[in-house]
């Protein structure tokens, strides 16, 4: 049996984020003292106001820091639609379908045009409402698939849409 590791909270926070605060507070600290000894010439001054920029600046730069990591998870580039790319990849469609909506190239496309570009994916001729796989879009907590959603009325396209199944 494989012995389980519990890493220990301290005010409902892991240790983990302490070791990151401590390094990423020393490393500040060490920034500030420099800097500040640099234009002041009064000891405790300087000393206080280090203290008081390390301990400001130490949690902001760890937000920032948390942000970019957030950002970085959820990116994913968008390109101009082309019909190879729709069809050679299924997973990664998310990124066509932007410009699939913003450039309006289905609104007013009858069924069949629309079969053309997009593929059949069991979309049948009697209901007005069809859907198109687009894959997992990167991001935190993303656990379903989107849906690329084609409205029709009259037998053409009136809106285009996507959302999470």
């Amino acid at each position: 049996m494989m012995p389980q590791f519990r890493i220990p909270e301290f005010f409902g926070v892991s240790s983990e984020v302490y070791l990151i605060l401590i390094i990423i507070g020393a490393s500040n600290f060490f920034f500030w003292r420099w800097l500040i000894n640099k234009y002041a010439k009064n000891n405790k001054w300087r000393t206080a106001t280090t203290w008081t920029a390390t301990i400001v600046a130490t949690p902001a730069i760890y937000l920032g820091l948390i942000g970019i990591m957030f950002f970085l998870m959820s990116y994913h580039p968008n390109h101009e639609f082309d019909k190879e790319k729709w069809f050679g990849d299924k997973e990664s469609r998310y990124e066509l379908s932007n410009d699939i909506i913003d450039s309006k190239i289905l609104i007013g496309k009858t069924k069949h045009e629309v079969r053309n570009i997009l593929g059949e994916e069991g979309n049948v001729d009697q209901s007005d409402d069809w859907g198109y796989y687009l894959g997992f879009k990167p991001g935190l907590g993303n656990i379903d698939p989107y849906i690329l959603i084609i409205k029709f009325k009259d037998g053409k396209v009136i809106h285009v849409s996507q959302h999470e199944t």
